[in-house]
């Protein structure tokens, strides 16, 4: 069968990360892409987290299409009929090396698997693997549309189900509980109008979470995120929370309650919706991350299950990419000793075990089992939300005192056996 130095199973930032650093190597690399083009199937909230990846490949950050520097954090707690938002602008947001921007996949995916081919790498869309080929435990290619490739080395980066991988062996089945599901939604606006309605400079971004009633109690939260000429927002709810949900709503239905809500609806007045998608994330922490690499092969990306809810921030993207530049570097070592087993892959363990990516899943190992307690969508924003409307009611008669009403409040709603366990559990985190 035909063969090359490298296959790439999917054509995400992680897959193309992996790409840039090969063929910028002279490596004959193949990457192979289901969607009409990079970035059609990869979808993801919107949000890139920038400093940990400014040192990866440093000399595509300067032209790579970012949408909007962020500038502004909002969390917004939601209870029924209220809700209540924290706001955070530093300057520090607005100068200096960019934290993070906002970032459209469709761009910034089809303009990265453009990089890859000037530096000499095969992009090949629409286009699916039916398998990845083997012979005995060692990855020997794939199988696509017939045709059998072979590869010195396979980097399969398919997303965060692995249906290829798992149905090869190298990981665990998917477990619902491990995974989320997100519906997002792109709505265009003029720029001018982003900017007013979320009191920004041009050129600059606002990034909103969602907590509590957007899920109706179920587990997960909803999201903002502010683009040069649109807005992409959406909700996204754990897989386990669905199939358990005793109102048997369906899922896509939440997202569109979630427009119609007073506060969201007048966000989105003249806008008009250009783009509809919906995904699987992983979020079963480090303790679900699979072996990473074997004899002829390495995980990336989503299908290695490196991404991180960690509570206010969401991280993947940049996780994908720095995933995907150390099996890179992996890959060249392998070459120059001319072995592609599992003793010289394995380095790509150790390389990710030292890096940011594994280092925040180690730190934030416990915050899986803290997001499955119901009262995070339930109690907590309910509980707020009453104390800060009571706090700004004026009523006919004198009413307590403002430190009478937070006494009474923080009692009431935060001092329960319950909620003190739960706090000394967060200590964890």
């Amino acid at each position: 069968m035909e063969k090359v130095d490298c296959i790439i199973v999917g054509g995400g930032l992680a897959g193309l990360s992996a790409a840039y650093g090969l063929a910028s190597e002279g490596v004959e690399v193949l990457v192979i892409e289901r969607g009409d083009y990079s970035g059609a199937k990869n979808v993801t909230g919107g949000r890139l987290y920038v400093s940990p990846i400014a040192e990866i490949y440093p000399e595509l950050w300067e032209e790579a299409p970012l949408e909007r520097r962020v500038t502004r954090e909002l969390l917004t707690f939601m209870a029924e009929g209220s809700h209540t938002t924290v706001e955070v602008a530093a300057d520090r947001f607005r100068t200096g090396p960019p934290r993070s921007h906002t970032v459209l996949r469709a761009k910034l995916d089809q303009w990265l698997a453009d990089k890859v081919m000037e530096k000499g790498g095969m992009v090949i869309t629409k286009n699916r693997v039916d398998s990845i080929l083997k012979d005995g435990d060692r990855v020997v290619g794939i199988s696509a549309g017939g045709d059998e490739i072979g590869a010195d080395v396979t980097i399969i980066s398919e997303g965060a189900l692995g249906l290829l991988s798992t149905e090869a062996g190298l990981r665990a089945e998917p477990v619902a509980k491990d995974h989320a599901v997100g519906f997002k939604e792109i709505i265009e606006l003029p720029a001018e109008t982003i900017q007013d309605r979320w009191h920004l400079n041009e050129g600059e971004g606002a990034a909103q979470l969602f907590l509590g009633s957007v899920t109706n109690g179920l587990m997960g939260g909803g999201f903002l995120y502010t683009n040069q000429d649109s807005i992409s927002l959406g909700v996204v709810v754990g897989i386990d929370a669905l199939r358990w949900n005793p109102q048997q709503k369906e899922s896509y239905k939440l997202l569109d309650e979630f427009k119609e809500l007073p506060q969201i609806k007048p966000l989105l007045a003249g806008g008009e919706t250009v783009e509809y998608s919906a995904h699987t994330i992983p979020e079963g922490g480090v303790r679900k991350v699979p072996p990473l690499s074997g004899d002829g092969y390495l995980l990336a990306g989503d299908a290695a299950g490196l991404a991180l809810n960690a509570l206010v921030t969401v991280r993947g993207m940049d996780f994908a990419i720095a995933s995907g530049y150390h099996a890179a570097r992996t890959v060249l070592s392998a070459r120059e000793r001319e072995d592609f087993s599992t003793t010289t892959l394995s380095g790509y363990d150790q390389a990710l075990g030292e890096s940011f990516v594994l280092k925040e899943m180690e730190k934030s190992q416990y915050i899986p089992e803290i997001m499955e307690n119901p009262r995070l969508y339930g109690h907590y924003p309910q509980a707020v939300n009453a104390l800060m409307e009571d706090i700004f009611t004026v009523r006919e008669e004198p009413g307590k005192k403002l430190s009478s009403k937070v006494t009474s409040a923080v009692r009431r709603d935060f001092l329960s056996m319950r909620t003190v366990m739960e706090m000394f559990g967060m200590r964890r985190v």
